[in-house]
């Protein structure tokens, strides 16, 4: 494991203009929030049309509270990002053009590309939606940057833990051959042979970060995190299937994001190309987080169900690459990054049942 101090980071990404495509959402804007705060100058390319705020504002399936809730999140988004100095440009990243308007105008030095539906069941549901936020954007964001690699040192593309497909061990490393199943981590996977091979036939630098069951504040994309903690305080029931054996290697967004900025702040040549796994690096079970949520919402219901059979078998990503190489270090264990992510529910929920009661 290497010892690489945060902190001396800061001057490695000073001068970086780094840009975030579908960065609006919940991983880029905590990321470009970070990188902001590092010194960066950042700029976010996003069409708004995934879990957007016309989407929580007219929805009628959501209740009054939780379209205020989820609205409010939003919101604080765009507040924090304008707070911290990040620039929003409404871009349609599926257009060649529109895209190609932004790197005229920013110039990046660095590129993330995070634009992809929302989740797998959103992918299953919509395959042609999920290949033009995935590929077709993954491949106008390459062609961009091919002219440019005398300018445009890295892009970074955001994967998923999906890609490798059932565990067949307790854990999974860089090197487990990827068997991704469904259209969502074949989406993914197809992101990644594709970058990997601009960087062999065009000398691109190229990071691809897989990441696992991330929770964090203001994500409103209905992973089981959150459903869990709404569902406690709606007073419907947190559904254990197999009697919530079923395990995750769930992740912190702030452990996430200071991965990702060790890996934009060291990599400076085509030679540091590499993929890491970033999670917490130890899987729990659903039973162990429904615990979390039942020690913050005493009232929550626990009900158990059978095992779905098409339920993928996951575990543990191991984290030993972006250890040694990145000095990467997780910090938030369940007990403390999502009890955190829990409390600051019930406090968000509170304030948008005050908010729904308003004239508006």
């Amino acid at each position: 494991m290497s010892h690489i101090p945060y902190e001396t980071l800061r001057p490695l990404l000073k001068d970086q203009r780094i840009l975030l495509i579908g960065g609006a959402g919940f991983i880029g804007h905590n990321l470009a929030l970070e990188l902001a705060d590092m010194g960066s100058k950042v700029m976010i390319a996003d069409n708004l049309m995934i879990n957007s705020l016309i989407e929580n504002t007219f929805e009628s399936e959501k209740d009054k509270v939780q379209r205020m809730a989820y609205q409010g999140f939003l919101l604080e988004r765009f507040h924090l990002l304008r707070k911290s100095g990040v620039e929003l440009k409404n871009c349609d990243a599926r257009h060649l053009a529109d895209l190609g308007r932004i790197f005229e105008e920013f110039e990046p030095t660095k590129v993330v590309h995070l634009s992809a539906i929302a989740s797998a069941v959103d992918a299953k549901a919509e395959p042609g939606l999920c290949f033009d936020l995935q590929l077709i954007t993954l491949r106008n964001t390459l062609e961009l940057i091919r002219p440019r690699t005398d300018k445009i040192n890295q892009v970074m593309f955001m994967s998923s833990s999906t890609v490798y497909g059932d565990f067949e061990g307790d854990s999974v490393d860089e090197t487990t051959f990827p068997r991704p199943e469904g259209i969502y981590a074949n989406a993914k996977f197809m992101g990644e042979r594709l970058i990997r091979t601009y960087r062999t036939q065009y000398g691109l630098g190229t990071t691809v970060i897989r990441p696992s069951a991330l929770y964090g504040e203001r994500c409103i994309s209905r992973r089981v995190s959150q459903m869990f903690i709404e569902n406690a305080l709606t007073g419907k029931p947190l559904l254990l299937e197999g009697g919530g054996d079923g395990k995750l290697d769930f992740t912190y967004i702030k452990d996430l994001v200071q991965g990702q900025v060790r890996a934009l702040a060291l990599h400076k040549s085509p030679e540091d190309s590499n993929t890491f796994n970033l999670t917490f690096g130890n899987a729990r079970t659903i039973a162990d987080l429904a615990a979390v949520v039942k020690s913050v919402v005493p009232d929550a219901i626990l009900e158990e169900r059978p095992r779905a059979v098409d339920k993928p078998i996951r575990g543990t990503l191991s984290t030993d690459r972006a250890k040694t190489i990145l000095g990467f270090q997780p910090e938030w264990t369940l007990e403390t990054g999502y009890k955190d992510y829990c409390q600051w529910y019930v406090d968000a929920w509170e304030k948008a049942k005050r908010k729904s009661n308003e004239d508006y």
